[in-house]
């Protein structure tokens, strides 16, 4: 349990990883359509990705080699994560 605290922590540190991960539990799409919807820079909403993929949060959905239309998806982990951030009312 600790170990989810500590993810809860890590994304409610970053205003760009709550918007990014709030968004991907909506439906999956690329940083992009991130960027637009949550009108923030696209190098932020990228580097925001970078780091919940690290942590298991989210995961591209096409394969490692293609560099345009990247699609990002919540995973499981991610979803229990971000059910837990809305229920405790942390973001």
């Amino acid at each position: 349990m600790s170990d989810d605290w500590d993810e809860i922590s890590y994304v409610i540190s970053s205003s760009y990883r709550v918007e990014v991960l709030q968004r991907l539990a909506d439906s999956p799409a690329t940083p992009s359509q991130i960027a637009t919807d949550t009108d923030r820079p696209t190098t932020h909403i990228s580097r925001a990705l970078q780091g919940l993929r690290e942590h298991g949060l989210v995961e591209l959905l096409v394969s490692e080699e293609r560099q345009k239309g990247r699609v990002y998806g919540i995973t499981e982990r991610g979803t229990t994560i971000w059910e837990t951030i809305e229920a405790q009312n942390l973001a």
